[in-house]
């Protein structure tokens, strides 16, 4: 499997970008976000502990970012960084970042459902 960012398809929202693909059960993600985003955890409303259940494993390429965990521990990731983040996490931006992320396909997919859906019955 081989494909270029620029090759995908841009999903967007506000300033969020998004390219994705699937390689077999893996999804490859090529994320641009403004910081501060997402503001805070309501777009996971629904989950275990409102929190994203899907594991992810990336390289930060530019920023840095907060993942606070429903157990408390926290982290700073920054621009350079290599990092796993564990199922119940919340990440929020503190900075603009640039970021390259692999999923397991069928959780993230689980997890854009509800994210989704939040955002259909958010108030305009």
């Amino acid at each position: 499997m081989h494909t270029s960012r620029d090759e995908l398809p841009s999903q967007t929202l506000g300033e969020y970008e998004g390219r994705m693909t699937d390689a077999g059960e893996w999804r490859v993600a090529f994320e641009r976000m403004p910081g501060h985003f997402p503001p805070d955890e309501s777009l996971f409303k629904g989950l275990p502990d409102d929190r994203c259940q899907c594991e992810h494993l990336g390289i930060l390429l530019k920023g840095s970012f907060k993942v606070t965990y429903s157990d408390g521990t926290s982290e700073t990731v920054r621009a350079g960084d290599a990092y796993v983040l564990a199922p119940s996490h919340f990440v929020q931006t503190l900075e603009p970042v640039e970021l390259v992320e692999f999923s397991p396909r069928d959780e993230h997919n689980r997890t854009l459902e509800t994210v989704m859906g939040n955002m259909s019955s958010a108030p305009a």
